[in-house]
């Protein structure tokens, strides 16, 4: 079973296909709870690091292999992240903030393969206190992928994101706490509309200490 976060910091990761916003909706909510004296660790994934690299390098057709392989990359180079930055950041009662995280690899990766054996393979990963899953359609996604870049990657065609959103709704069901925006509106409501369920949660975990 994937693991509750037991640090004292908060986890929150903004989720959705390429192109919803999520990176910019990440550092909106860094600067916005900077401003307001928090601690924030801003993060995503693939990572920087060494795997990330070779995850990139695949997405971007510099060399190939098999999805198996492929999805195993995603699975270490998350094991990595949570070692090196994600978990120390928690135990020093940051909020981690993480532009993708273990949703895309199911959403993303059971275009091909089962989604069982990809949930398995993060069975031991922390789960995010907060999943934002940032709803924008597959045209328009495609559509603000072209305005800012010269190519798409390996999963950004029509056919393959409209599969990939039905996965992120049977994710949205099947686990908790994962908040549905509609990402087809200024940058600025969207924000606001994230910091509001930021601050929800923050409201119910100081009401439990109180109870308790």
């Amino acid at each position: 079973m994937i693991k509750k976060n037991q640090y004292p910091g908060l986890f929150i990761a903004l989720e959705g296909l390429d192109g919803s916003g999520s990176s910019s909706q990440a550092e909106l909510l860094t600067n916005s709870l900077k401003a307001n004296g928090h601690k924030v660790f801003l993060t995503k994934e693939p990572t920087n690091n060494i795997i990330g690299g070779l995850i990139r390098g695949q997405l971007t057709d510099v060399w190939k292999s098999g999805m198996e392989c492929l999805q195993l990359l995603f699975a270490a180079d998350r094991y990595h992240h949570l070692e090196r930055e994600i978990i120390p950041a928690l135990k020093d009662n940051r909020i981690v903030i993480s532009d993708r995280y273990f949703f895309s690899t199911i959403a993303f990766g059971a275009i091909e393969l089962d989604r069982n054996w990809l949930i398995s393979l993060n069975e031991k990963i922390i789960y995010p206190d907060i999943t934002i899953l940032i709803r924008v359609s597959p045209e328009e996604c495609l559509t603000r992928i072209e305005e800012n870049r010269f190519r798409f990657e390996l999963f950004e065609e029509r056919k393959k994101l409209k599969k990939v959103w039905l996965n992120y709704l049977w994710l949205q069901k099947k686990f908790p706490n994962v908040y549905l925006i509609d990402g087809e509106r200024d940058k600025e409501k969207i924000a606001a509309d994230i910091l509001k369920i930021y601050q929800k949660l923050i409201l119910s975990k100081k009401n439990k200490k109180v109870l308790a």
